[in-house]
């Protein structure tokens, strides 16, 4: 008979080294396709993230809604003083390295134009600059019009 297996956070807490920053990195090399530690429920249970399983045997439930967001931005990291629930919205402006979160800190368009509410478009999911879009539109109409009058000329 197969000896008993011991419990998730008891498996997290024996293979977890503390590091300079206070992370307690969970040293297991299985990661989920997104980079987070991950540790299975059972023998055959499902694998679920170790920083979630640390967090809810150590604090409680999570807020049904929210996400945890490494306050440290180590994924490896299971110290749940490291770890806050927020909103998706919220964790993802947070993240150093989100499109959205950099598209949203942007302060001016590609060309220096100040991206203002009264020089943007489609704000706030899609913020393109009054500016530069006008700017487009004109050249296309003057295309447009000059391919027109060397066609009228031909004829």
């Amino acid at each position: 008979m197969a000896p008993k297996r011991r419990p998730p956070l008891e498996r997290i807490r024996a293979q977890t080294v503390i590091d300079a920053n206070g992370c307690w990195i969970y040293a297991k090399e299985r990661k989920s396709a997104t980079g987070y530690r991950q540790v299975r429920s059972g023998r055959s249970g499902p694998l679920r993230n170790a920083h979630r399983v640390t967090y809810e045997a150590l604090v409680g439930p999570i807020p049904e809604g929210l996400q945890l967001d490494h306050l440290c931005r180590n994924r490896a990291c299971v110290n749940p003083a490291h770890l806050e629930p927020v909103t998706p919205r919220e964790n993802t402006m947070r993240s150093p390295v989100a499109p959205a979160a950099i598209n949203a800190r942007k302060t001016h368009c590609s060309q220096g134009h100040p991206l203002t509410p009264d020089n943007v478009y489609g704000a706030p999911k899609r913020r393109q600059c009054k500016t530069c879009t006008n700017t487009r539109a004109m050249e296309r109409y003057w295309r447009k019009r000059a391919a027109l009058l060397a066609e009228a000329k031909e004829i």
